[in-house]
């Protein structure tokens, strides 16, 4: 059975057009109020680098948030991204028959 899925949506993405662009906050002020160096919210929204969980703690206190919204996020786009490369290998697993 093969799985679909659609294009994974990385939560530096997010981070950047539903609460960065909205708000007029640029990485440097983010981080700033989160107390972290500039270069880690700079690399989470050009999606280099993953939301961990200090940083889903920090970003659900700054925007309102729960660090699950975050957390949940990064999952999501790692299992899309690890299904698509792993596609084939997936795919040749037989189910067990539960009997």
């Amino acid at each position: 059975m093969a799985l679909s899925f659609t294009p994974p949506i990385h939560p530096g993405e997010v981070l950047r057009e539903e609460f960065l662009v909205p708000l007029g906050l640029k990485p440097y002020s983010v981080a700033k109020r989160l107390h972290v160096p500039r270069t880690r919210i700079e690399r989470l929204v050009a999606e280099r680098t993953p939301v961990t969980p200090d940083t889903a703690l920090r970003l659900a206190k700054l925007f309102g948030t729960t660090p699950n919204f975050w957390l949940n996020m990064q999952t999501s786009y790692d299992l899309a991204v690890e299904a698509a490369s792993l596609q084939e290998e997936i795919d040749a697993i037989e189910t067990l028959d539960a009997a």
